[in-house]
């Protein structure tokens, strides 16, 4: 089923990439997300030994392309590493991405990204599992074909061993686009 989506999605990229008029536009696009987690350790009080009540927790680096339809609808396929160093969790997210440009202004965009796919993990810690996620952002246009791309996202990955058996993250991210 997998090959035969991916192989309908390559048809449609190259039809529509290949016609005489441009309604799209073929798009790489990478990014790099960090999450922000509440210090377990942390306590109330005079004594400062404990740390800061928030602390980094995670880093995640992503990387897809796609195709954007009339600068309002984007489809890509995308791939990444994330990291979470507090449960020691390295993973591999494969998945699929869905983007609505909500308003446009001379070249900037807000738009609403939701996100499925796989997540594989390395470890016998932790089982392969789903991923999920959803956002928002603002793409910001460059010189030329470059754009930068600033993000808000709430990811979820089910994952055997955690607690209710996923873990969930909101994180805050800066990337780039390539038109």
């Amino acid at each position: 089923m997998k090959r035969i989506l991916l192989a309908i999605f390559s048809v449609l990229i190259f039809q529509l990439s290949s016609s005489q008029e441009k309604n799209g536009r073929v798009f790489l696009a990478a990014d790099m997300n960090f999450t922000l987690g509440i210090n377990e350790h942390y306590q109330i009080g005079p004594d400062d030994d404990n740390g800061p009540l928030i602390v980094p927790s995670a880093l995640f680096f992503r990387f897809g392309f796609g195709y954007e339809f009339r600068k309002r609808v984007a489809i890509a396929f995308n791939s990444g590493y994330d990291f979470h160093w507090n449960y020691d969790v390295k993973a591999f997210p494969t998945y699929g991405s869905l983007k609505y440009n909500i308003t446009e202004k001379e070249g900037n965009t807000h738009f609403i990204e939701i996100r499925r796919g796989k997540m594989w993990t390395p470890s016998a810690k932790y089982s392969d599992g789903n991923y999920y996620g959803i956002g928002l952002g603002i793409q910001v246009a460059g010189e030329e074909r470059w754009n930068t791309i600033f993000r808000i996202d709430f990811h979820r990955k089910r994952s055997i061993g955690f607690e209710n058996n996923r873990l969930d993250s909101l994180s805050f991210g800066f990337g780039f686009s390539f038109f």
